[in-house]
């Protein structure tokens, strides 16, 4: 009974004392990637309705940062969104009362959308929010040349005039060997 029970104290300890050396060993091979992108959203845009809004393609240079992280494209093993942050550029001084709900979708020229991220109760008074992202792995939509995001806002009142918002993302990438 005393083997078994210093066997199992052994596998305990071993357990402890690799765990954190595994989690340094995968940070090594992890690194950041950012993107940023404008949103517009026009002072014509209903309210209490789900509203679209389609961003220009953003080109996101990954190949490049991939190689400035010692890596390549085909060893990207998983990309997952780590923030994305929103904050009104213009008008100043806007602030994000007139938002309800905020959801961000990404997609390819040849891949279906996924959620990247959503707010469904937006702050009042402040002109930067966080949302809150998926856990949705976003591999095949960083490693593309670029990506469109939609928009799904819901309005609580009317814009005089539009917001322009600027998305400033941080993707998490680990790659194998």
């Amino acid at each position: 009974m005393k083997r078994i029970c210093a066997c199992f104290v052994l596998i305990i300890n071993a357990v402890m004392l690799f765990s954190p050396a595994c989690k340094k060993i995968e940070d090594l091979f992890s690194f950041t990637v950012s993107n940023e992108s404008s949103i517009t959203i026009q002072s014509t845009t209903p309210v209490n309705l789900p509203f679209n809004i389609i961003s220009p393609d953003v080109t996101t240079n990954s190949s490049e940062q991939f190689k400035n992280n010692n890596t390549d494209v085909k060893y990207v093993r998983n990309i997952i969104l780590q923030s994305l942050q929103l904050t009104i550029t213009s008008p100043s001084p806007q602030d994000f009362n007139f938002l309800k709900s905020i959801h961000v979708y990404i997609s390819t020229n040849s891949e279906n959308e996924t959620e990247l991220a959503s707010l469904d109760q937006v702050p009042a008074g402040v002109n930067t929010i966080a949302l809150i992202p998926t856990n949705a792995a976003l591999d095949i939509y960083v490693k593309a040349a670029s990506y469109t995001l939609r928009t799904q806002v819901v309005m609580n009142q009317i814009l005089t005039q539009d917001v322009t918002v600027n998305a400033k993302s941080k993707f998490k990438v680990t790659a194998n060997l």
